[in-house]
């Protein structure tokens, strides 16, 4: 995995109220409304985060690692995400008859590099675990312009339920100072949003890939991708800036692996929905990892549209009562979207074992964090 590497430590953070097309210098300059504005984006100290989601290829082989007898105690895996069962949108098929450590495998070559979509907070979690458990080969540095990448290889561990968080606690937090990391909210806005060099509006972009106007509506959203119908790559990269959403007005970006036919595409679904009703409420489709091409102010991809991604970041449920639930942030937008959702004030939330959507929503995904100083070592 590839991070990059995200700098000026103090930054300032920005306010904003949920879902709404501003940022503020602070709350106090916020519109009272029933939403309470948030500080977001401000963080200390350096960190890194994934310069691309976490793809079905890299799920793959933690599945086979985590659960290399086929029994998934842990949850890790659910039937709706075979290509039988949904043949649009199935990532990974699981044989029962395969050896130790080849029970799941990629459905179909072009999903290899494609965002894993089926996560909930649990699962990330688990993955770190195994990362912060395995072993580190290699750590690579590099450069591209102003954005500075460190390349990790890690032989990752069986032992997932423990490591950077303890899964015996539901509120599980950061068990060490450092190690890889689910990024928290204010390092994942920090990421997508804070301009170094002063852009944006209070050195805060609209956009993952934009500064744009805040205010405008969807204005001066990023163009949405156009997608190579039988792999799912991006064919108008040159339009920029990019990202993977469904603009107004125009088709979602969508594709369906060339191997499965046209009618099963647009009505074959685990959720038993009539073709009209699935076809009307599942457009978007996941792109290949990076291929929109727009940077982030650090130098990050996809961080707006594509797979909406998980932050360790606990909240209060919607209600605002005390809930048997822990509920988590989460930000990026998807492909089936509209722009709002790449907004900084997007700041969405869902129970973090939300089997429900595990089922049903095929656009929930992880970028890894790094904290600290990671050096090659031994296996644990």
């Amino acid at each position: 995995m590839t991070t990059a590497t995200v700098g000026s430590p103090g930054n300032p953070a920005v306010g904003v109220v949920p879902f709404t097309d501003a940022v503020y210098r602070s709350c106090a300059d916020a519109p009272k409304t029933p939403s309470d504005c948030l500080m977001v984006g401000g963080v200390s100290y350096p960190y890194e985060i994934g310069q691309l989601e976490v793809t079905v290829e890299q799920w793959v082989a933690f599945l086979n690692t985590a659960d290399p007898g086929g029994r998934d105690p842990h949850g890790l895996y659910d039937e709706t995400e075979s290509s039988t069962l949904w043949p649009k949108y199935g990532q990974i098929n699981f044989s029962a008859g395969a050896g130790r450590g080849r029970h799941y495998s990629v459905a179909y070559p072009e999903w290899a590099d494609k965002p894993y979509g089926f996560a909930n907070f649990l699962r990330a979690a688990r993955f770190v675990n195994s990362l912060y458990n395995g072993r580190l080969v290699s750590k690579t540095s590099s450069s591209s312009g102003s954005f500075h990448y460190v390349s990790y290889q890690v032989h990752l561990s069986p032992r997932t339920e423990g490591g950077m968080y303890d899964l015996a606690r539901p509120e599980a937090t950061r068990a060490h100072g450092t190690g890889f990391v689910i990024p928290s909210q204010d390092e994942w806005i920090k990421a997508a949003y804070f301009d170094p060099s002063g852009g944006g509006t209070y050195s805060y972009w609209k956009y993952p890939t934009n500064p744009g106007v805040f205010g405008d509506g969807d204005a001066t959203a990023p163009h949405p991708t156009v997608l190579n119908p039988g792999t799912g790559d991006v064919t108008n990269a040159a339009t920029q800036p990019l990202a993977s959403y469904h603009a107004t007005g125009q088709p979602a970006p969508s594709w369906c692996p060339a191997q499965v036919q046209p009618q099963e595409c647009s009505s074959v679904n685990p959720i038993g929905l009539d073709p009209r009703a699935y076809a009307d409420l599942y457009q978007g489709s996941l792109s290949t990892v990076g291929q929109a091409r727009s940077t982030s102010p650090w130098g990050t991809l996809d961080q707006g549209g594509n797979a909406v991604e998980w932050t360790d970041t606990i909240t209060a449920p919607p209600s605002g009562r005390n809930s048997v639930r822990v509920w988590r942030r989460l930000h990026g937008g998807i492909s089936n979207a509209s722009a709002y959702q790449m907004w900084p004030s997007a700041v969405g939330m869902q129970p973090q074992d939300n089997v429900f959507f595990n089922h049903t929503y095929p656009w929930l995904g992880i970028r890894l964090g790094v904290v600290g100083d990671l050096t090659p070592r031994q296996q644990n």
